[in-house]
């Protein structure tokens, strides 16, 4: 294992940290009932995580039995002293008061006095950046809680657009920050520049699920990256950049461990270096893969342009097409976590066309990513 200065909080963080959003039913109520097999599973990975070298945890309120098994697993069941491991977790109220109410039912939930690290959850919008960061408001009492010893660091994690995370960042509100950063999708460098100009602590989320469910990578990817595998060459490509800190990964069973350790030592030789060289090549596979659509991204249609030309790309260059409709399926879900309309019917008859370059196709590339990506919900009868 491999530890990094967490930005200005200056905790000494393992590289790897242990995720805590994909227990076995983790997510069904009631959220402090707590099934054996879920139970069995944190206890087995927490072990194995704080012997590999783990020496930090991450949880949310909204990742609903988490904080309860993990609390019990620590310190009824393990009985880990709370002075040997970091602790994140995340919540999102948007008042003062149920800011504090929602920290204190974590505390006891996590059977902890504090937080080594505590992320507003989900600046994801403009407009959730200003509701949270106001005067008076949830990130303030966070704050006052920093005061008070209950929180030792406050931090937000995001899946917003660039320019939302770069402005969050500059409140200067923040000692670390939780985002999106991987090969398959290099867009957030910008912000991870700017937190290393403020000092911030870098955590990336989700690098083997979002960052391309490299876990069911393709055959093009994983013949690319030998002799890693592509969970093991994607963390490496993060992990070379001092910059970032530490990386999530759900790890849930042993096997993912012993693929973990064949990440380090981190040190981006020649050979990986040619890899990267191989990965980018493919980009040539698709005449369209260097238009992203940024500059789209409030188009009338409401289509999150960016999003499905990235995802269209990743299917044309790298045959990730699973991947694309695990993603694209979320845009039903009308949520701020990935916004946005699908490409089709009334929705691309609204694109603003006049600011699209030309020679670029727009609106057929919107329609193919639909029909290959789409996959409605029959039901019989």
């Amino acid at each position: 294992m491999e530890y990094r200065r967490f930005g200005k909080t200056e905790k000494l963080l393992s590289a790897i940290t242990l995720g805590g959003m994909r227990f076995k039913y983790g997510w069904d109520d009631p959220r402090h009932k707590i099934p054996a097999d879920t139970f069995g599973q944190c206890r087995d990975v927490v072990q194995l995580a704080f012997s590999s070298g783990i020496n930090h945890i991450e949880t949310a309120w909204g990742y609903k039995k988490s904080e309860t098994v993990y609390g019990r697993v620590l310190n009824e069941e393990l009985r880990i002293p709370r002075n040997s491991y970091h602790l994140m977790t995340k919540g999102n109220a948007f008042t003062n008061s149920d800011m504090r109410k929602m920290v204190e039912k974590q505390l006891t939930d996590l059977q902890t006095d504090y937080f080594d690290f505590y992320g507003w959850h989900g600046i994801n919008n403009d407009e959730l950046m200003m509701h949270s960061c106001k005067t008076g408001g949830a990130v303030e009492e966070l704050l006052k809680m920093k005061e008070e010893g209950i929180v030792r660091s406050v931090g937000f994690s995001t899946h917003a657009p660039l320019q939302t995370i770069i402005s969050a960042i500059g409140t200067g509100l923040f000692e670390f920050v939780n985002l999106h950063y991987y090969y398959f999708n290099q867009r957030n460098a910008p912000a991870v520049e700017a937190a290393k100009a403020r000092d911030m602590g870098v955590f990336i989320i989700s690098p083997n699920d979002k960052g391309g469910q490299l876990f069911n990578a393709p055959q093009k990817v994983k013949d690319a990256v030998k002799p890693l595998t592509p969970i093991q060459w994607n963390a490496r490509f993060c992990l070379q950049n001092s910059s970032i800190h530490t990386l999530s990964f759900g790890l849930t069973e042993a096997s993912q461990f012993e693929e973990m350790r064949g990440i380090f030592p981190i040190i981006w030789d020649e050979q990986e270096q040619k890899n990267k060289q191989k990965l980018d090549r493919f980009l040539a596979d698709d005449p369209y893969s260097g238009f992203d659509g940024f500059e789209l991204e409030n188009d009338p249609s409401g289509i999150n342009i960016p999003e499905i030309l990235r995802l269209r790309k990743l299917w044309k260059c790298y045959d990730m097409d699973s991947f694309g409709k695990y993603r694209y399926k979320t845009f039903e879900e009308k949520s701020h976590w990935l916004p946005g309309e699908m490409a089709f019917g009334h929705h691309l008859d609204k694109l603003d066309l006049t600011k699209v370059p030309k020679g670029i196709p727009l609106r057929q590339l919107l329609a193919e990513a639909h029909r290959e990506f789409y996959q409605p919900d029959f039901k019989n009868g």
